[in-house]
């Protein structure tokens, strides 16, 4: 008798439409939850799929610039001639050291990520400071060689381009060291100082990516590679270029432009 009393109880209580006004909000945050959940879920997952495209676009960066810098290097032959020095000291600086010095910052595909941020910013200063004497040295043997044959200097767009992107290398080392000693600029924010060598960094790889790509239009190169390889042998700063800027824009630009 008790338990039948119980249930009546029971039943009428969750027929009560009291109870059922009540039970709406329940359902209703109950589905608000299930899709809060579906959407961290996704995030999650979108997330982890960027990181793994950032990473391997990285490694292939490495692979990219390594490669092309040995592929001009074979190509020039380096002794054969004064001039044949002045490509691969291009490529080493533009495509190789200058490539590795902005990937020392990259979270996913720095070779040295296990160290401290201070150990690869002096890192980068010194991969920076080769890629510049690098290009001192490949702008002043091309000058040394167009003395010897009497023709123009800075007469192309590439000879125009490449003094450029070497007169912007040597400021960008010489900024770079108000990072390396903050005490030396001593009235500008770190912050502020940071995100300008940031984006001044770009345009000078920028710029260097300019001079490779208008290096590869030449008469010599354009004689010795053709067809597909020329294609590829001009993908090649165009990917590198492509994955500093994700890089740079990633770390500063864009954080900056979604702060309040």
């Amino acid at each position: 008798m008790t338990c039948c009393i119980l249930g009546f109880v029971v039943v009428r209580v969750l027929t009560h439409p009291t109870w059922k006004v009540r039970s709406v909000p329940l359902q209703i945050k109950a589905v608000q939850l299930s899709a809060g959940l579906t959407m961290a879920l996704s995030v999650e997952t979108e997330s982890h799929i960027y990181r793994a495209l950032r990473t391997a676009s990285g490694a292939a960066a490495h692979l990219v610039a390594l490669g092309f810098t040995i592929f001009v290097a074979v190509l020039a032959r380096p002794g054969s001639s004064l001039f044949s020095w002045h490509p691969v000291l291009m490529s080493l600086a533009f495509s190789f050291l200058m490539t590795e010095a902005l990937l020392m910052f990259s979270p996913e595909s720095s070779l040295l990520r296990s160290l401290s941020r201070k150990v690869r910013a002096r890192c980068h200063w010194v991969l920076q400071l080769l890629a510049l004497l690098c290009a001192l040295l490949g702008l002043g043997l091309v000058i040394l060689h167009k003395e010897q044959l009497g023709k123009a200097h800075l007469a192309t767009r590439h000879g125009q381009a490449g003094l450029l992107a070497v007169l912007w290398a040597g400021l960008q080392c010489s900024g770079g060291l108000g990072l390396l000693y903050p005490k030396l600029l001593p009235r500008w924010p770190l912050a502020k100082l940071k995100l300008y060598h940031a984006t001044s960094g770009l345009v000078g790889y920028l710029l260097g990516s300019a001079s490779l790509l208008l290096g590869m239009c030449s008469l010599w190169f354009t004689a010795a590679v053709t067809g597909g390889a020329w294609y590829l042998a001009v993908l090649c700063p165009v990917l590198t270029s492509l994955v500093i800027m994700n890089q740079v824009s990633n770390a500063y630009l864009y954080r900056k432009r979604i702060q309040p």
